[in-house]
């Protein structure tokens, strides 16, 4: 199992309308091609106007057919133009990770 954990900052008094605009655009549709979000959080101390959500693959082939999926789906595409629109986001950091045989998630 692998596991990307990505964290957006977003520029400060948007984090609201991000979001907003991610459960009313994006969450569905992210659900349906990538299935397997463990968390969606925001940040409560240290580095502020942050989103983090990880979500969990069987393999590296399968994130890149989930997203390359996604990716087609003109829905994303729809969210995508708001997003810009919006022009909330500054930065994007995705990471990808394995667990140790001793995490709680395999």
């Amino acid at each position: 199992m692998y596991y990307e954990l990505r964290t957006y900052t977003i520029k400060p008094t948007r984090l609201a309308d991000w979001l907003a605009l991610y459960q009313s655009d994006a969450l569905e549709v992210q659900t349906e091609h990538l299935g397997n979000l463990v968390g969606f959080f925001t940040t409560e101390f240290g580095a502020g106007n942050q989103v983090v959500h990880i979500w969990a693959y069987d393999s590296l082939d399968d994130r890149i057919a989930r997203r390359t999926k996604m990716a087609a789906d003109p829905r994303w595409a729809e969210f995508s133009r708001k997003n810009k629109e919006l022009d909330a986001v500054v930065n994007l950091e995705s990471r990808l990770m394995r667990p140790t045989g001793f995490s709680p998630l395999k």
